[in-house]
């Protein structure tokens, strides 16, 4: 049953086809992929109820749904998050982004503020509860129906995030000046630049993907120059863009007063991805 779905699924143009049927197959069944592999080994059968809700799932798939939409779950570092229809999907590449924060909240003290501008699916801001418990985060989400998912995740993970819905251009008053580090992952696709994965294109809400103007950095450039604001003399913003976006970040915060020591960091896989700089 999962080689005839997997080929179905090769045949849609699905990257990953026979891990992709397996997990819909352990959704449908409730078991764990590792389980469900050594039960097709001792030739278990499914009922036909379960054989029916796979199938509709492989088709849906098959017309490329994302398959965090079918499962209703996405995993990112240690957590496992609720996502769907309305909020960006997180990216193992956006891990290096944690990371470089996590460090950077090892050294600013015993109780570090962290915000989380743009937070979607509050990924980032609860990767940073999670692991760095003695940090207080904050997030802050726009659209409705991305809140609502970051809020179904900060109650099922039960992790201390302050999260708001806002903009996240003018959010925090009343912390303006207080943050160590701010951490973004804002709409940065340029408008001309539509995704060609079909889960991406159409299925991840455009207020989420597409960041403005010519190059497509008039949303993160608005975002930095509240992180400028928001940040103490010292403390670090935390940026992701675009591969295609780098050096062009790099120097228009370069330009600002307000930064110092910028520079830019590769993903996994070794693509430009984050932009940090010091707030001067």
């Amino acid at each position: 049953m999962v080689r005839a779905a997997a080929g179905e699924l090769a045949a849609a143009g699905v990257a990953s086809p026979r891990v992709d049927a397996e997990i819909l197959l352990a959704h449908v069944l409730d078991r764990e992929v590792a389980e469900l592999r050594r039960a097709a080994i001792l030739g278990e059968r499914v009922s036909e109820g379960d054989h029916a809700a796979y199938q509709r799932l492989i088709e849906q798939r098959a017309a490329r749904v994302p398959l965090q939409h079918l499962t209703g779950t996405a995993h990112f570092r240690h957590l496992s998050l609720r996502v769907g229809p309305g909020v960006f999907v997180p990216r193992p590449e956006t891990e290096v982004l944690v990371d470089l924060a996590l460090a950077d909240l090892q050294s600013a003290g015993s109780a570090p503020v962290v915000v989380d501008l743009c937070t979607g699916s509050g990924a980032i801001a609860l990767a940073l509860a999670d692991e760095c418990p003695h940090a207080r985060v904050h997030a802050v989400e726009l659209s409705e129906d991305a809140h609502a998912w970051a809020a179904a995740n900060v109650a099922g993970t039960g992790l201390p995030v302050d999260l708001r819905q806002g903009d996240a251009t003018t959010a925090f008053e009343d912390l303006v000046g207080q943050v160590d580090v701010v951490v973004s992952n804002p709409p940065y696709i340029p408008p001309g630049a539509v995704p060609v994965d079909p889960e991406v294109r159409d299925h991840d809400p455009d207020i989420a993907l597409y960041g403005l103007g010519e190059d497509g950095l008039q949303v993160p450039l608005a975002v930095a120059a509240r992180a400028a604001q928001l940040l103490v003399p010292g403390g670090v913003l935390l940026m992701e863009h675009a591969d295609v976006q780098g050096e062009a970040l790099v120097a228009r915060l370069g330009a600002s007063s307000a930064w110092a020591q910028v520079s830019d960091h590769a993903d996994l896989t070794g693509l430009p991805r984050v932009t940090r700089a010091v707030r001067a």
